[in-house]
């Protein structure tokens, strides 16, 4: 299976590819580096991410799975970016309960991609099974936050916007 690895700051990753589809992302460094289009495509699209250029991925994911665990991956990736959803919100949504969620998220197998971290509990930040547990989550949450609070004021006041026609023909 190729596998690609990137540092990051949350540690090194490595994704793998099978059959043109993302199907992991572990947290090491992988032991074999193959440069595949899609998993070029992969380390550069979570480069971005964490430089906070990037909110969103359009990357091919074939996670491995039941049937509600798929369910419950596909509502995660729903979830907005730097938005939660509590696992209730969740169980609520696919149906099951907010531990099987929980289960879920665990066992999730392409973390950051498929953004289990924006799951949280209805009376805290909840857990994390990735990088170095809620560490990694918090520092997840915060990125994504800044990233779309950066992106809102490049939307709100563009700065290389051309003057409009009307400006520049001594139109009101």
């Amino acid at each position: 299976m190729p596998q690609l690895s990137l540092h990051t700051p949350v540690g090194d990753l490595t994704v793998s590819e099978d059959d043109g589809a993302i199907v992991a992302v572990d947290w090491g460094w992988g032991r074999d580096q193959t440069e595949t289009p899609l998993l070029l495509r992969a380390r550069k699209a979570l480069h971005e991410y964490f430089d906070g250029t990037r909110l969103e991925f359009d990357l091919p994911l074939a996670p491995a799975g039941t049937p509600f665990r798929q369910r419950v991956w596909d509502a995660l990736r729903r979830i907005p970016p730097a938005q939660t959803r509590s696992y209730a919100d969740i169980a609520r949504a696919v149906g099951g309960s907010p531990r099987a969620v929980g289960g879920a998220n665990a066992a999730n197998p392409i973390p950051i991609l498929i953004p289990c971290h924006r799951v949280i509990a209805v009376n805290g930040i909840g857990g994390y099974s990735g990088g170095e547990g809620l560490k990694t989550k918090r520092f997840l949450l915060a990125l994504e936050l800044r990233a779309s609070q950066a992106a809102e004021q490049r939307v709100a006041a563009p700065q290389d916007a051309p003057p409009s026609l009307n400006s520049t023909m001594g139109h009101p």
